[in-house]
């Protein structure tokens, strides 16, 4: 894990994605998709470095899908720095974030409380 890259604008965790070698996270200037992105040019005219810092609940963007929203909801339910743990701790046991292109462990999920317990005790729920 790349701990120092941390959560995208839209909740993807650049810290754990394998996808994107070389890629310095979307809060570097370097994001291959900053032109279009529409969670980095919203989160820019508010002032603010990740939409798990906005007021509002929405899900333009990448926040349509489960994951990156899920992310978003866990960062502003429990802070930034108790999601990178749990990551971290769940990256150490097991969990993948991407096993084949961009799917792993926490994709699949339908329900956002699911995936938010998820991420809280990954150790306790993965069966393989």
């Amino acid at each position: 894990m790349k701990r120092e890259l941390g959560i995208a604008r839209c909740g993807l965790a650049c810290c754990l994605c394998s996808e994107n070698v070389g890629c310095n996270g979307c809060n570097s200037g370097e994001c291959p998709d900053k032109e279009w992105c529409e969670n980095r040019t919203c989160s820019i005219k508010k002032g603010i470095s990740n939409c798990f810092l906005c007021e509002i609940d929405c899900k333009k963007g990448l926040l349509a899908k489960l994951k990156p929203y899920g992310f978003t909801i866990f960062a502003k339910r429990y802070g930034l720095e108790t999601l990178l743990d749990c990551l971290e701790r769940n990256e150490k046991n097991g969990v993948v974030y991407h096993r084949e292109g961009i799917y792993g462990d926490y994709d699949g999920f339908t329900d956002l409380e699911e995936l938010i317990a998820f991420i809280k005790n990954a150790p306790d729920l993965l069966v393989r």
